[in-house]
Parts: C-alpha cells; structure tokens; sequence
C-alpha cells in the first residue's frame, strides 16, 4: 500500500497535514546552487550523499546543478536511485554477503557502481559476485583517518588491498574512501581544520605509496558538510561527499564559523510540520509529532519560528512543549515548525516530501528509498 501524501499541491500549508516533511524550497535551492559554486570554485567534483535525502527527485536536482552522480550507504539506496535514472553511485560502505552483492553486482550491469572494502575476503568475494552476472564493478579501499568506525591503516595496508583489487579479473580499482565522520560536528572552526589537515597528510601518504606500487588513484573522495572546505583545499580530495548541506539540522547549526559565530553558510529548508493536540496548563502544550516523526539521536528538535517555546520531551506519538513567560499565545489546533536535530534519519521517518514556496504546496517528492537499509 502506498502511503497517501500528507497535502496537495496548491493547499496553503496551514492546511497540510501533520506530521509532515517540509522543504522550503527557496531555501533548499539556494544550498543547491551555492554548493555547486562552491565546489566549482575549488575544482573538485561534487558526489552528493543520498543517505540524506533518500529521493530521486532530489538527487536528479543535484546532478543538474553539477555533481557527477550520488553516494548511499545501502545497495537498497542503490536500486532505488538507479531505477530513478541517476547512472553513478558509489555505495560508500562496506557490503557483505552473498545476496547483496548479488544485487550489486546485478546493478552494475545498468549504472556505473562503485563500492568501498576494508577486507581481503570481501574483495574476492566482489569479484565472485560479478563475475557471476558478467559485470564490472569498481571498487574504492576505505581508509579510516580518525572516524574509528570501518577502514584499513592508512599506507601499507591499504597499498596491499588495492593490489588484491587491481589483480581481480572483474573488479576496477578507483582509488580511496577517506571520510572523517567525527570530524563533521567538531564545533570549533580551527578544531576541524586541524583534524582533517592530520587526515590529509595520512591520505597524502598513501596516494604516494599506491603510485609507488603502480596504481592510479583516481579517487580520493569524502568530505561532509561540517569540514568539505577543508578538504576541497587540501591538494588531496578531488571529490566530495557533503549531503546534509542542503537540508541542514540544528546540530549542524551549533558548529562556529571562522569569525567565532554560528555556521550559516546554508539555509534551513527542512522543517517537520506539526499540530498543536493538546494544551493542558498555561506553560505547557502538546505537539503530534514525537519520536516517530524527528529524530532524537543529536537532541531534541527546536521550535523555529517561536520565541520562548521550548520542545522539551518526546514519546512515541507526543512532543511535549514548555511555554516560556514571554511565549506567545498557543492554541490547540495550531501548526508549528520544528527544527530536526538530525536531518537524515529524520527523513526515513516520512514517505513525503511536502516542496513549499510562498506559503503554499508547489511539490510532493516521495522518500523514494525510505527504509531501503539492506
């Protein structure tokens, strides 16, 4: 069953219901434009996360402002975004099992594919799967410079998985994945730099020995929307991988600019839409929209068009909202906009997008891949 859209186009978007997934869609395509600018002025390529947005529709819209294709994290995300048309994906994780790689193998017969490994095992076992479906499929070595999370040591190991990759009869080597995710919310503007110049010259390091050992690194990719600055002027990365960028969420918010102010660089468009149900006491009110409807994982949302109105608790179904002595009158019935803490797993909450402009509906964009976590 499909889940009906939360409004129609041309509805004012007090009368969308709720909860419900706004994009606004000035904001959202001022971020598109400015990053492409951005990227262009560095002249490194732009590959756009699609674990943030899970849409097609928006994926479509990135490649037309200039980025070269889009990254997932899932081969779920990976068959939707192919079935959609977009014809360059990087599944930028690690991919285990026989059925998975069945699919991607399969995929890499109708779009250019590309995957990322940290084991020798794995590598074989790639290159068993698309030697089944007669298939190519380049493959990226993760190297892990400060994230803790997947990734071979940067050097000698990583120089040692690629020669696996490059012997492999159906298998491309296409270079490095170097993200350094703990980096991309480190609040300090000097803080972050510092920690991705430590990671650059670790990737450095490796580009050198990899053509030391005669293998062309054609990639050296990574970069979020907390530090792609950095890494788009380090001589190192020529692709990027920001995603967040053009939704943003309030942890983003809280990161400091050079000047010591709060980064603003890209605009909120993301905003979750919700009703006023109850309102049981003067200094508190109750919101439609809880757990299953923002995520919770960086904090709790904020309220972003009222002053002294706090979002300060949420179960499943409840977000309960403390009502400060200077807030503004609240009325059961009426619909506020709440800040999500964390864009992307706040996205696979809905299965809509609800596109505004001026205050009415302009779009309905489905979350194409929303759940697609194998």
């Amino acid at each position: 069953m499909t889940i009906r859209p939360p409004a129609e186009i041309g509805m004012v978007a007090e009368d969308v219901d709720t909860p419900a997934l706004l994009v606004d869609l000035d904001a959202f395509e001022h971020n598109i434009a400015l990053m492409a600018k951005m990227v262009a002025s560095f002249g490194v390529n732009h590959r756009p996360h699609a674990k943030t947005h899970k849409s097609t529709d928006i994926a479509r819209r990135q490649i037309a402002a200039g980025a070269v294709g889009q990254c997932c994290q899932k081969v779920g995300e990976a068959e939707v975004l192919v079935a959609g048309g977009i014809e360059d994906v990087l599944v930028s994780n690690q991919i285990v099992g026989p059925r998975k790689l069945d699919r991607l193998a399969a995929l890499a017969r109708h779009a250019r594919v590309g995957v990322c490994v940290d084991d020798a095992g794995n590598v074989t076992d790639i290159n068993t799967a698309a030697q089944r479906f007669g298939a190519t499929v380049e493959v990226l070595v993760e190297v892990d410079i400060g994230a803790g999370r997947c990734g071979v040591a940067p050097g000698s190991a990583a120089v040692e998985l690629a020669k696996k990759i490059d012997a492999a009869s159906n298998l491309k080597f296409g270079g490095l994945q170097a993200y350094q995710g703990r980096a991309q919310h480190i609040r300090g503007h000097g803080e972050r730099r510092v920690a991705i110049e430590k990671a650059g010259d670790q990737v450095r390091a490796t580009v050198v020995k990899l053509a030391a050992a005669g293998l062309e690194c054609r990639l050296v990719t990574g970069g979020g929307t907390g530090t792609f600055p950095f890494e788009a002027s380090s001589g190192v990365w020529n692709e990027l991988q920001a995603g967040s960028y053009c939704f943003m969420d309030a942890d983003y918010s809280l990161n400091l600019a050079e000047d010591g102010e709060y980064f603003d660089t890209f605009r909120q468009s993301l905003f979750v839409l919700a009703t006023v149900m109850s309102h049981p006491t003067r200094d508190r009110a109750v919101l439609d929209a809880g757990h299953k409807a923002a995520s919770i994982d960086s904090g709790l949302p904020r309220i972003a068009d009222l002053f002294d109105v706090t979002y300060a608790g949420a179960s499943d179904e409840h977000g309960t909202l403390v009502l400060g002595a200077n807030a503004p009158e609240v009325k059961l019935g009426d619909k506020l906009r709440l800040i999500p803490s964390h864009c992307d797993p706040t996205v696979n909450l809905h299965d809509w997008y609800v596109g505004i402009r001026g205050g009415v509906v302009e779009t309905l964009w489905p979350v194409a891949a929303r759940g697609a976590a194998f």
